[in-house]
């Protein structure tokens, strides 16, 4: 009966759970009512207690099934305090049901072996506090004589004191005690058979009690958690709903692992109260035992119910959060590809361009593939993602009212696209078709040009050349039934809905240059049938025989008058082949001029074909370019290929590919637009390239890069990652191929301009074509400059600090110093160094060339740099005696003499106009820089000096190239200065030591730092002394206007002309 107790106090608050008790359920005494409202004590809380054993609860009842409360014989019962005695007996009677303890208690009181004065305390204090009902009180008093008498006195003499509202029995012994408790279940004690042992008893209880409190826990922990899920607001947003679903999951699994733990106990504790069973069949099981087994078997009963029922709520709420989870994800992926479709939309929107051009078209339609396979990611997942929602919807998801709108809208967008790429795509085969047709008869219009250019006119006049030519025309005119624009009102209707402004005018222009094509062929025929025709003419008739005439000997005036008619007619008839010879020729000249118009025609063709190849071409190579950036440099940077990229290669890039995606974007986003802008002028596109002559200098950059490149290549050409590259792309060819594009372009461009200039001699566009042209190779040429410019080793300095590299070569040196030794001097007759000289703005530097190693681009040569002049101090020879291919450089006022061989005639006379030009505009800034200074000291006006004594070669040659510069000071060959001579103190002109020559090293030569002239041509002539001025034509260099009235004014610009120079310098 004992898992009653324990029972109340765990199932009255357990979960949700009904609760079962035994007994009639209908009818509560008041006692029961007492039960349920106190507060049942646990035996943990009064171990110690229930330890001194001066009660037990034995299990033990009464015939009508009272339960029995033995007091032992407990020498100390006096002394247990009121708060302990108040407490055991509350626990003993709190544990047999409310139905047995409604019938009352048995108290069985053995005190054998005391005295009868505590006999009455005992009895006394019993009665007193006793909490529950009490039927019957068994008193088993001393057995002693002595007492025995003295219990029978001392009770019949204080029967009041005992006054309860219960009986109390005093039994004298224990075969009396068994007339009102039947042996077996009394304790052994009391000579029964009930076995009982009250420390086992006492471990059941604490352990049932525990069990019960931990079910009451678990119970109370279970509904809580329930409450907190059914409390919990549903996130927005994937990461909450994740956390939130992890978080109750974790926590339903400590749940279930407490509930676990409970379950594990009860079955521990329900093996406990068997096991004494199990070790003895004849054991006999008492009410209590009973009692406390199937206390344990409810409680275990309730948990798993409980067990049950928070499974069945978990699945539900887990169900919940997994659908909100799914619902959330299905939103966030609509929110995602919502946008993306909106960017596709807007996209396709403006893909509104039709083309102007077959290639145009063919290029749209490519761009309108190729976006509509990247936009296929998109659509793809906005198709897949709206098959999940509709999934959703066949579970049962509880939002289906949100789900089912977006899952339409989604069907909605990805059906809009494809209509709209479907109708973009069928737009974009029309203008294809359209095209097609307009470039056919464009074309057959062009070969019938060139066919009437190609026919000879002289051939023509001949029967067999006129029927020949009409069999070729009348044959290519069957042909345009195949190829011309037939009706260009059909053409109207047919393609209507692409029919623009601008497409309507092209094909108009077509069908205009068609019908006039077609109206020349007519006359070409008409020429050459009147041509055919006259070979086929009737014979010229003839005159009458003499015969007839000398028949009559006297002929009468009729017959006079006959023959003057006769003769009339054959001066009419002679006119005849004059007149239509005449018109041959007039026809001759109509056919020539028709002829000339014809090869304009024929050069606008080929100019068009030239322009067709530079459009397709950079199509191409602006795709090469972009397939590179994507399908490999792009690569690089892709986390799912770091695996295939080989450590040589980590950041790297920029080293690999240079600065291709700069010229990319040029040409993507500038230069082919300007060029397809010219496709109707294509004489014009010179204008194109000299417009951005200045972007073009990015090609620099990337050929400087291209060794670095090139090495880097060769190091891992093997990698696996180009491999994987080269196989996504499908490409035939490697990297390092299309690594070469860029330097193969901008070579490409000079050979298609030449091909363009050659067409367009006598067009609007030949100056800008020509200057194009020369700006490509001069590009060309600095590419190639700077290529061997960074080959340089061994210079100290910065090469920047010396200028722009203007030219650069390699020639035969001779050295020829004042300072050194003798032998040198000699040696260098004879003996050349091979040296390459580059030619700055500041300086000319002195290397020598390197062997070739390597391959590709490391086949360049290296340089090792030797020496430098600062072209402040530098000199020129233009000619040495014996040699064309021969000039002098020399420097400080030649202390060191270098003669230079160059390979031809041509580069010499390159490299001396270029050193001329440097050291010409190094005199211009000392000149300005000193020219207020001059303006104070000269008085006299200052002319240049011949560079000979006599009227040389030289000087002739010289004076004839002032002659044709004279209006530019800036080109005067052979005349700076940094000082000016003195004036003449009498007349006016130069005085003889004004402009005499001393030896080379003081005025020979060409340099900016010398004081007069610098042409020493004449070292190679004989002579010294001072030299005459040349008569001719000379330039004033600074201004003279002070004097008297009879000297000549004069200002810098004016050109006089020398006639003569006297005898003391005047001229």
């Amino acid at each position: 009966m004992a898992e009653k107790g324990a029972s109340r106090g765990a199932g009255r608050r357990f979960w949700s759970l009904p609760r079962k008790r035994r007994g009639a359920p209908g009818r509560h005494k008041p006692d029961e009512i007492m039960h349920q409202d106190l507060v049942p004590l646990c035996a943990a809380d009064i171990q110690e207690q229930l330890k001194k054993r001066f009660a037990y609860l034995s299990g033990g009842r009464g015939q009508d099934g009272s339960p029995v409360i033995t007091f032992p014989d407990y020498p100390s019962f006096s002394e247990i305090p009121d708060k302990e005695f108040q407490n055991v007996m509350t626990y003993l009677t709190s544990i047999p049901s409310l139905q047995d303890a409604g019938i009352g208690f048995i108290l069985v009181i053995d005190r054998r072996q005391d005295k009868w004065t505590s006999v009455k305390a005992s009895v006394l204090r019993i009665a007193a506090s006793f909490p529950a009902n009490l039927q019957l009180v068994l008193v088993l008093r001393p057995t002693g004589f002595f007492q025995r008498t003295l219990s029978d006195i001392a009770f019949k003499f204080n029967r009041d004191d005992f006054k309860m509202k219960v009986p109390v029995i005093m039994l004298s012994s224990v075969p009396e005690l068994h007339g009102y408790i039947d042996k077996s279940q009394l304790t052994e004690d009391l000579g029964g058979t009930l076995d009982y042992c009250h420390s086992r008893w006492l471990c059941h209880r604490t352990a049932i009690e525990s069990f019960a409190l931990m079910v009451k826990q678990t119970a109370q922990m279970l509904q809580a958690f329930g409450t907190e899920l059914a409390e919990t607001e549903l996130p927005n947003d994937v990461q909450s709903t994740s956390s939130v679903l992890s978080a109750h999951t974790e926590k339903k699994d400590k749940a279930k692992e407490d509930l676990q733990l409970a379950l594990k106990e009860g079955s521990s504790i329900l093996e406990s109260l068997r096991e004494p069973l199990a070790e003895s069949v004849a054991h006999s099981v008492n009410q209590d035992e009973l009692d406390n087994q199937a206390t344990v078997q409810r409680l275990l009963a309730q948990l798993n119910e409980t067990e049950a029922a928070f499974d069945e709520f978990w699945a539900k709420h887990q169900q919940k959060l997994e659908q909100c989870l799914q619902l959330r994800h299905f939103e966030q992926g609509f929110r995602e590809v919502k946008t993306s479709l909106d960017t596709v939309s807007q996209k396709i929107a403006t893909f509104t361009d039709v083309g102007n051009s077959l290639a145009h078209v063919q290029h749209l339609l490519k761009d309108l593939t190729s976006f509509e396979e990247k936009s296929s990611v998109a659509v793809d997942r906005a198709r897949a993602l709206s098959l999940e929602g509709q999934k959703l919807i066949e579970n049962k998801h509880y939002a289906v009212d949100s789900i089912h709108p977006k899952c339409e809208e989604l069907q909605h967008l990805c059906d809009h696209f494809t209509t709209e790429t479907c109708r973009r795509r069928e737009l974009l085969n029309k203008s294809l078709e359209l095209h097609s047709l307009l470039e056919t008869s464009m074309k057959w219009c062009d070969e019938g040009i060139f066919l009437l250019a190609s026919q000879p006119v002289d051939k023509c006049q001949s029967q067999d050349g006129a029927e020949a030519a009409l069999q070729e025309i009348e044959k290519f005119l069957e042909t345009g039934a195949e190829n011309k624009i037939q009706e260009l009102s059909n053409i109207y209707k047919e393609y209507d809905c692409i029919l623009n402004e601008d497409l309507l005018e092209h094909v108009q222009k077509v069908f205009q240059k068609q019908e006039s094509m077609q109206e020349m062929f007519h006359r070409r025929q008409a020429s050459l049938k009147k041509l055919a025709a006259k070979q086929t003419r009737p014979v010229q008739p003839v005159a009458p025989r003499p015969e007839a005439l000398t028949k009559s000997p006297c002929p009468s005036p009729g017959a006079w008058r006959g023959s003057e008619n006769s003769s009339s007619e054959g001066n009419v008839l002679r006119r005849g082949p004059y007149r239509r010879a005449k018109s041959e020729m007039s026809e001759t000249r109509q056919g020539r001029t028709s002829s000339t118009g014809d090869e304009e025609e024929s050069l606008a063709i080929l100019r068009r074909h030239v322009m067709n190849e530079l459009l397709d071409t950079e199509r191409a190579y602006v795709d090469e370019l972009l397939c590179v950036l994507e399908g490999y440099a792009a690569e690089m940077d892709n986390p799912l290929m770091a695996h295939l990229i080989s450590t040589g290669l980590h950041n790297k890039k920029d080293i690999l590919f240079g600065n291709m995606e700069e010229i990319y974007h040029f040409h993507n986003r500038i230069f082919l637009r300007e060029l397809e802008s010219c496709i109707d002028c294509p004489e014009l596109v010179g204008r194109c390239f000299l417009e951005r002559m200045e972007e073009f200098q990015i090609y620099e950059k990337y050929c400087q890069n291209k060794p670095r490149s090139e090495s880097l290549w060769r190091q891992c050409s093997d990698c696996p990652f180009f491999q994987e590259c080269q196989k996504k792309l499908d490409h035939k060819l490697s990297l390092d191929s299309y690594l070469l594009k860029p330097v193969q372009r901008i070579t490409k461009y000079q050979l298609l301009l030449k091909e363009m200039l050659k067409y367009s001699k006598n067009c609007e566009g030949a100056e800008d074509l020509q200057e194009a042209l020369s700006s490509i190779l001069g590009i060309l040429k600095a590419v190639n400059d700077s290529m061997h410019l960074i080959a340089i080793t061994g210079y100290d300095g910065n090469l920047g600090d010396l200028g722009k590299l203007l030219m650069q070569g390699s020639f035969s040196v001779w050295t020829d110093h004042k300072k050194g030794h003798t032998k040198v001097k000699e040696l260098a007759r004879f003996k050349p160094m091979q040296r390459h000289l580059f030619l700055h703005e500041k300086a000319v530097l002195f290397c020598k060339k390197r062997e070739e190693n390597g391959e590709g681009y490391e086949k360049a040569p290296s340089y090792s740099y030797k020496q430098s002049l600062n072209m402040t101090a530098v000199g020129i020879t233009e000619n040495v005696k014996g040699d064309a291919k021969k000039f002098e450089i020399w420097y400080n006022a030649r202390e060191e003499v270098y003669i230079i061989q160059a390979p031809t005639p041509e580069i010499k006379a390159a490299w001396v106009s270029e050193i001329r030009k440097v050291l010409t505009s190094q005199l211009q800034a000392c000149r300005e820089a000193s020219q207020h200074r001059v303006l104070e000291q000269s008085h006299s006006l200052p002319l240049p000096t011949p560079s000979t004594t006599s009227p040389s070669k030289g000087s002739t040659r010289n004076a004839k190239k002032l002659e044709e510069r004279k209006t530019d000071p800036l080109s005067l060959e052979g005349y700076v200065g940094s000082s000016l001579p003195k004036a003449p103190e009498k007349g006016k002109g130069w005085s003889k030591t004004s402009h005499s020559l001393e030896a080379p090293e003081e005025d020979g030569g060409w340099s900016s730092a010398e004081e007069l002239i610098n042409s020493s041509d004449a070292e190679e002539e004989s002579g010294v002394g001072p030299k005459k001025l040349v008569p001719g034509k000379f330039t004033v260099m600074v201004d003279d206007e002070k004097g008297g009235l009879d000297t000549l004014a004069m200002k810098s610009g004016d050109v006089v002309e020398v006639v003569e120079e006297g005898a003391e310098g005047l001229w």
